[in-house]
């Protein structure tokens, strides 16, 4: 099956949720199967384990082997570089973790650095310096309240990332928050993701975008709305931005990032559907009587 050519990425925070085998990979799929199964469907995933562990170098060869080269692999910084103080600080943990990466080559792009809710205006100067000494594509994103009150703080940060073409990365919890349910997932979600309100920026060819579901999937069609708009003008302009959908759970989130290109498919016609994996089981060889 050979990928479609796409003008952006598409994909999901991890490939390896079980509960797809409901309605994305074959229903006997083994997990091991489960990279080589994404790739098919989507050309990008977030790099989210990366942010609580490194990966065994025997582990990135076989991602190596598995993932297209047309794929993107958006590889966080682990926490104990970006939330362990200085950033200056920790350049050669982060010049080592680059190399660990190498085996991905040009998958891994951007490198993803997500900052803490304590990484304030004063900090900057230690994160120009970070991007500045890091020598590989870099996005930020960052949770701090002065950075979303569109002040001078917020402005000095926006023209800095934008001197250097930097993106900052775009993430819009609105649809999880909009969600009153109970259920234990949707409350662990909304726990642990930032309620800040969504900064679309494009200070590169690639604008980075976090969109953060609501668990049933009708309801996100008012949130995807601005989005699909936004997502085509700027394929428009002749930039590839990346996409990334979650759910509460994950349970649904393939599922959302298909509704989002099915929809982007309206807005651009001609645009390539997403491949469709072949969810049959095999059949029954019958033996000779």
């Amino acid at each position: 099956m050979s990928f479609p050519s796409l003008p952006y990425f598409v994909g999901c925070p991890s490939w390896s949720e079980n509960a797809w085998r409901d309605y994305l990979y074959p229903s006997d799929a083994k997990t091991s199967d489960f990279l080589g199964l994404y790739s098919q469907v989507f050309n990008a995933v977030e790099g989210n384990t990366t942010f609580y562990a490194r990966p065994a170098p025997a582990t990135l060869e076989r991602w190596a082997q598995l993932m297209p080269a047309h794929f993107r692999f958006t590889a966080k910084f682990p926490g104990d570089i970006s939330h362990a103080g200085d950033l200056r600080e920790q350049l050669t943990a982060a010049h080592t973790f680059v190399e660990l990466l190498k085996p991905l080559g040009a998958r891994v792009a951007p490198f993803w650095l997500q900052l803490p809710a304590m990484f304030g205006p004063a900090r900057l100067g230690e994160l120009l310096s970070f991007i500045d000494e890091i020598g590989v594509p870099v996005a930020v994103e960052v949770r701090n309240q002065a950075f979303f009150a569109k002040g001078e703080e917020e402005r000095l940060l926006n023209r800095l990332l934008h001197e250097r073409c930097i993106e900052r990365i775009c993430l819009d919890p609105r649809a999880l928050f909009s969600c009153t349910s109970r259920d234990p997932g949707v409350l662990h979600a909304q726990s642990k993701k930032p309620r800040v309100p969504p900064r679309p920026t494009a200070f590169s060819q690639h604008p980075q975008v976090r969109f953060i579901g609501h668990p049933e999937l009708e309801a996100n069609e008012p949130f995807l709305q601005p989005w699909l708009d936004k997502v085509a003008g700027w394929i428009e302009e002749g930039r590839s931005p990346y996409v990334f959908l979650h759910t509460a759970d994950n349970r649904l989130a393939a599922a959302l990032a298909q509704r989002f290109h099915q929809r982007l498919m309206e807005r651009l016609p001609g645009l390539p559907a997403l491949p469709e994996l072949d969810r049959a089981p095999p059949a029954e060889q019958l033996g000779l009587l």
